[in-house]
């Protein structure tokens, strides 16, 4: 079982920038597509961003342009820049496999307000 670790979350004024990172505990960390989730208060989990094995991207529509997803093979990490933080944006964000297949960590909370 893989274990995965969130950190980089805070508080933050509208407009402001916060980088997540991802930790994973194995080395196969780099086989895989790797997702970025949140989940707002009474709402459901949803999917933000996801890089595959080879570095392809891709973005739900609204944070196309303003968060850049990017992994780090070497170190088992993969990372979520945020630029441009809107309120809507606050959640508590989390990673995993492509798909959602392994343990969900603990999170780490955005919250974007001024």
């Amino acid at each position: 079982q893989v274990q995965l670790v969130e950190s980089g979350g805070g508080l933050v004024q509208p407009g402001g920038s916060l980088r997540l990172s991802c930790a994973a505990s194995r080395s196969i960390f780099h086989l895989y597509t790797m997702d970025w989730y949140r989940q707002a208060p009474g709402k459901q989990r949803e999917l933000v961003a996801y890089i595959t094995s080879s570095g392809i991207t891709n973005y739900v529509d609204s944070v196309k342009g303003r968060f850049t997803i990017s992994r780090d093979n070497a170190k088992n990490t993969m990372y979520l820049q945020m630029n441009s933080l809107k309120p809507e944006d606050t959640a508590v964000y989390y990673c995993n496999k492509g798909g959602g297949s392994w343990s969900w960590g603990q999170g780490t909370q955005v919250t974007v307000s001024s």
